[in-house]
């Protein structure tokens, strides 16, 4: 199956070519660029030299030639282009935030108003199969709302509160270097920002809700000087009290079947690289503890949309994915 990746210069393009290289069904033969157009990939991705000879171009989505596409642009671009794609009949995974929220909710959120709104089903895969399976065009979920709502939701319809509290690396932020990203400000520091208006709290709130629950939700993210990864710490306090074997024995029998959710203890090292969950939890009766970790640019970027593509094109869910991380 022969790939296009759309806007391919950024953290998460050059995942999804790092990913797809082990993938025994698909090839990217398009990477777009407009500023790099004629730039060879691997100056730009040199982790990716000797393995690809692939040359940025900037190309129409009009005269795009593949089977499957991904939208790694900004938000607000992505929606300029995802008909066009879907007129062509190329399969498409967005990364942006465009199509994650109702169409009232993303203005309200995002601040713009949305031109070529559509209903798309949400790729966090472990909750929505049903939907992402066969779809046309699925709606990548955003990385913290990724690893919080599997840390919450075996839990979620027991509650009446969640907490929220997500530690991210600096990748999170993409490529652009900028005064938070800038390593004197990162490097042996440690801080919280946008501490109550993050707008992936939005997607957290509705998959909380699709999960048959009430609970009010709240979220703080914070940044942390590494790389990638991401820790979220759950705290979920519940309408009545659980006691630890109960619970623990809830997220066993949830997660039981799912390959990429690991029962165990949470660290960023035992996930780096790879498209893995880990999720474990403790109860203190009225308050559950539940931590997960991810890689932000896998699990929470582009190895959940190739995934979600796996789902989409009738391969096996994990092709291409089944590898082991980094540790140390």
């Amino acid at each position: 199956m022969d790939i296009a990746i759309i806007g391919a210069s950024g953290y998460t393009g050059g995942e999804l070519m790092r990913l797809l290289l082990n993938h025994p069904s698909a090839e990217v033969v398009v990477a777009t660029s407009r500023r790099l157009d004629g730039t060879p990939v691997a100056s730009v991705h040199p982790h990716l030299r000797g393995l690809t000879d692939l040359v940025f171009r900037n190309t129409e989505v009009g005269d795009i030639d593949a089977d499957f596409a991904f939208l790694a642009v900004p938000h607000t671009a992505a929606m300029l282009i995802a008909g066009t794609l879907g007129e062509r009949g190329i399969k498409t995974v967005d990364l942006s935030a465009d199509y994650r929220l109702p169409k009232d909710v993303y203005e309200k959120v995002y601040g713009v108003t949305h031109q070529a709104y559509f209903e798309a089903p949400y790729g966090l895969t472990e909750l929505h199969r049903d939907e992402i399976r066969g779809a046309s065009f699925v709606a990548n979920p955003g990385c913290f709302p990724t690893g919080a709502t599997l840390a919450a939701a075996p839990l979620a319809r027991f509650a009446h509160t969640i907490i929220y509290d997500s530690k991210t690396g600096v990748s999170g932020a993409g490529n652009t270097p900028s005064e938070t990203t800038h390593y004197p400000n990162v490097g042996d520091n440690f801080s919280a920002y946008k501490w109550t208006t993050h707008r992936h709290l939005a997607e957290m709130r509705q998959e909380v809700a699709r999960l048959g629950s009430g609970a009010r939700c709240y979220f703080t993210p914070h940044l942390l000087p590494v790389n990638r990864g991401i820790l979220t710490t759950a705290h979920i306090l519940l309408s009545e009290p659980m006691e630890q074997k109960e619970v623990e024995s809830l997220y066993r029998n949830y997660y039981a079947d799912e390959f990429f959710v690991r029962y165990q203890k949470p660290t960023l090292a035992a996930v780096r690289g790879t498209n893995f969950c880990d999720v474990a939890v403790e109860s203190e009766g009225e308050r559950v503890v539940a931590v997960s970790t991810i890689d932000n640019l896998v699990k929470g970027a582009s190895g959940q949309a190739i995934q979600n593509m796996n789902l989409m094109c009738g391969f096996a869910e994990d092709a291409g994915l089944r590898f082991a991380g980094m540790l140390p």
